[in-house]
């Protein structure tokens, strides 16, 4: 299992606001995966996306996609890890895989990578 520091906000370190995270201070050229969630009874109470890439540009877009935008009113939180490109399908396909996230159906199918839950 490959071990990821999954990110968190302020010195309580709780959970990012999607939509109110500074992405150019918190998250600069960090490149790896993440997980956008709403906190329900569980811890998530549901993952809505999960991907890969230059993880501020990325959250960027899906804050402009109404596929994901829709759950706003739900308390939209993100984490993320640096996870290097080499390794990078792996994981979100372990993740996708493991949260079944209510948006996005296209996630890479490469060989599964396990790693630690965010919400561990």
């Amino acid at each position: 299992m490959l071990e990821l520091k999954w990110r968190t906000c302020g010195d309580d370190e709780h959970w990012c606001d999607f939509f109110n995270l500074n992405l150019d201070k918190n998250l600069g050229g960090v490149e790896g995966v993440y997980v956008i969630f709403y906190l329900g009874e569980g811890q998530p109470g549901r993952v809505v996306r999960v991907g890969q890439g230059h993880v501020a540009d990325r959250i960027a877009t899906h804050r402009e996609d109404s596929d994901v935008t829709q759950y706003r009113n739900k308390g939209l939180l993100v984490t993320w890890a640096k996870v290097s490109g080499a390794n990078r399908d792996g994981v979100e396909a372990y993740l996708a895989n493991l949260f079944d996230p209510l948006v996005g159906d296209r996630f890479p199918e490469d060989r599964e990578i396990e790693v630690n839950s965010p919400f561990d």
